[in-house]
């Protein structure tokens, strides 16, 4: 069965988290058949500082003002 990796923003809570691996499991049991048991998901927190898209880092995108026009 597979292994899924979730990559993602910090700052989501532990309810949170929670709720999004049940809901992956449930989606690969039903996709993909076997038991819940066999599916792993590997939860990793990243820092926008650590994150960049389009040449730029997400925590100066949110501290950027907002396009004019």
């Amino acid at each position: 069965m597979p292994t899924l990796r979730v990559e993602m923003f910090e700052g989501r809570t532990a309810e949170q988290k929670r709720a999004l691996a049940k809901e992956l499991t449930d989606a690969c049991v039903r996709v993909l058949g076997g038991s819940p048991d066999s599916v792993d998901i590997l939860i990793y927190d990243i820092k926008r500082s650590d994150w960049a898209t389009g040449g730029t880092l997400w925590s100066e995108k949110a501290a950027a003002p907002p396009p004019q026009g």
